[in-house]
């Protein structure tokens, strides 16, 4: 093992998560996959991988040759990057997960931007109800939207981002306008799953003042854009982010119920690895991202 490639093999393996999903990634047969790993095995006279019935596991080596090697493989990378972009601007693939509703408004927007002012640059987007909970080890750029967990990823501010509780105009002819926060209790409320959090549970705040409701949830989904319809349609009181509400709070389609009283905000971030040199298409997304949303975010213009 005297080059990156057999290195690029077994994590395209790990990253797989088996033989057969390694060849479709490769372009190869997987008898050909099979061989290879062999070979590699063979010449360091040590096993890397235990293949079982129920799947692929790496054994400590394996696991510590994809550790280590990933490292040394993105220094080279990013030591040829560096060459290139000397020459020809930034160059090599940028993978960014995003939440959906978000995502599609508008992250999706910028990577087309910054992809066309950098051709040389590859995006692989993907959007998600979760991404913060799938493999978000193997994203360069995650896009996140409210708290942070614990995690040894390192946030940059994009936006500031409030959180609004809304209903329709319909609704509110039906049922009395809420005066405090506990009388959420008594309306038919629509919630989003996300992120694993106690979606029903909505806090508030006033002064020093702070209330705790456990809301009636009626309709659960976990897509924003549903439940933000669900509340045009006057199905319900949602807990939603300023930016996907602001327009429809504009137009008169929901209203914003008890201002007085505050929700924690859910500002916009972006998470990338803790690393002392990221390669230069990551720090060029980052500023490029944030300087879309500046100086003011546009669902506050």
């Amino acid at each position: 093992m005297n080059d990156s490639t057999d290195i690029r093999f077994l994590l395209a393996i790990r990253d797989s998560g088996s033989l057969v999903a390694a060849a479709r990634k490769l372009g190869l047969s997987p008898s050909a996959v099979t061989q290879r790993l062999q070979q590699i095995e063979k010449k360091l006279d040590t096993r890397l991988v235990d293949r079982t019935a129920r799947g692929l596991r790496f054994t400590e080596e394996g696991t510590l040759l994809c550790r280590r090697g990933a490292e040394l493989v993105q220094q080279f990378d990013m030591l040829f990057e560096e060459v290139q972009a000397r020459r020809s601007g930034l160059v090599g693939t940028l993978s960014i997960a995003a939440p959906l509703g978000f995502g599609r408004r508008y992250v999706a927007p910028v990577v087309a931007d910054f992809q066309q002012d950098n051709p040389g640059v590859d995006i692989v987007l993907t959007l998600s109800d979760q991404p913060l909970t799938e493999a978000a080890d193997r994203y360069d750029i995650v896009v996140h939207i409210g708290e942070l967990p614990a995690s040894n990823l390192v946030g940059y501010a994009i936006a500031p981002n409030s959180r609004f509780v809304c209903a329709a105009p319909s609704l509110l002819k039906r049922f009395p306008n809420p005066q405090s926060p506990d009388d959420l209790a008594k309306l038919p409320c629509i919630v989003l799953r996300e992120n694993n959090e106690d979606v029903s549970l909505w806090q508030f705040r006033k002064g020093r003042a702070a209330r705790s409701v456990r809301v009636p949830s009626k309709l659960i989904c976990n897509d924003g854009e549903v439940i933000r319809r669900w509340a045009c349609e006057g199905r319900g009181v949602i807990l939603r982010s300023e930016w996907d509400v602001a327009d429809d709070i504009a137009k008169g389609n929901l209203v914003r119920l008890l201002p007085a009283w505050k929700t924690s905000d859910a500002d916009v971030i972006a998470l990338t690895h803790h690393r002392v040199s990221l390669p230069a298409r990551t720090k060029q997304f980052m500023r490029y991202l944030q300087d879309r949303f500046k100086p003011k975010p546009p669902w506050r213009t």
